[in-house]
């Protein structure tokens, strides 16, 4: 025999009546006679062929094995329907679908990760899609059009097709391994840094091409991943510049140690949203702009 095609109404019924335990208490969850969850039920187990519930008696219903198999499909099917209503009725107010935003690496990934819970919270129908990126790769994000709006660094360069925001800052600072000769030194003399090794993060953009930030020392190692050079730095692998927030534990437990520089005073990395002049964001990219402007 073949199996039918139950409907939304059908499987409604069935979850129901599963979570509530009895086809009474399905009745009033759903607002319905008992007589349609009675026939609901039974219209579904003679679509699919099979016994859903266990009903001998006056005991409450059980699933049967059967049951048991189909309910998470069933569940899946009516989650997913639910969702493509609410997608439709988000896109018929002027919902994106999906927003792509970009987050410099500096900027503090507990402050990114709890606005993007909010988000979720709040615009359960839209996808997101988190780039993060360093310097100049994020705006060359939303140039090319693969993010809808940034969280970037300083202004490296005048870009006419983007709107900028200043929205607040991230303090650097120069550290080191308290092994590092750097570190050893009482004080340290102008031109002491050209002695040394220094980690500085580089760009995976064109952007920034041969450009220099906070570079002092002729010796560098260039490394595209911050973690990464936190990790060198605390195996005492040269010096560098990095986020007070990222290092805040090691300082204060003392795996690295601030470096008083007489070259540089810690530096103040801007921090800027940015969007395209003729892109703006929509009514969810709107909000996750203005929250993330309001933490950062």
């Amino acid at each position: 025999m073949d199996v039918g095609r139950p409907t939304l109404d059908q499987l409604r019924i069935f979850l129901a009546v599963a979570d509530e335990g009895s086809f009474n208490a399905a009745a009033r969850k759903l607002g319905r006679a008992l007589s349609v969850i009675s026939y609901g039920v039974a219209a579904l187990e003679s679509q699919l062929g099979l016994s859903l519930f266990h009903r001998e008696g006056s005991r409450r219903p059980e699933l049967t094995e059967a049951g048991r198999a189909l309910l998470a499909d069933a569940r899946a099917v009516v989650d997913e329907s639910a969702g493509l209503v609410a997608r439709a009725r988000g896109i018929r107010q002027g919902l994106e679908t999906e927003v792509s935003l970009a987050v410099d690496v500096m900027v503090p990934s507990k402050t990114v990760a709890g606005v993007l819970r909010d988000f979720q919270a709040a615009f359960p129908t839209v996808d997101l899609r988190l780039h993060v990126e360093a310097l100049g790769a994020v705006a060359a994000l939303v140039l090319d059009q693969r993010a809808d709006l940034a969280i970037a660094g300083p202004d490296i360069l005048d870009l006419p097709e983007l709107e900028r925001l200043s929205v607040g800052t991230v303090q650097l600072v120069p550290v080191a391994a308290p092994g590092h000769p750097l570190a050893q030194m009482d004080r340290i003399e102008p031109g002491a840094t050209r002695q040394h090794l220094q980690l500085v993060l580089t760009d995976r953009s064109p952007l920034t091409k041969g450009r220099e930030f906070s570079v002092l020392s002729p010796r560098t190692w260039r490394l595209a991943d911050l973690g990464a050079k936190h990790a060198l730095l605390v195996e005492g692998i040269g010096w560098g510049n990095m986020p007070c927030h990222i290092v805040a534990e090691d300082l204060a437990e003392g795996r690295l140690v601030k470096l008083s520089l007489p070259e540089a005073a810690p530096l103040d990395y801007r921090l800027h949203a940015l969007w395209r002049k003729d892109s703006r964001p929509g009514p969810a990219g709107s909000w996750l702009l203005e929250a993330l402007i309001a933490r950062c």
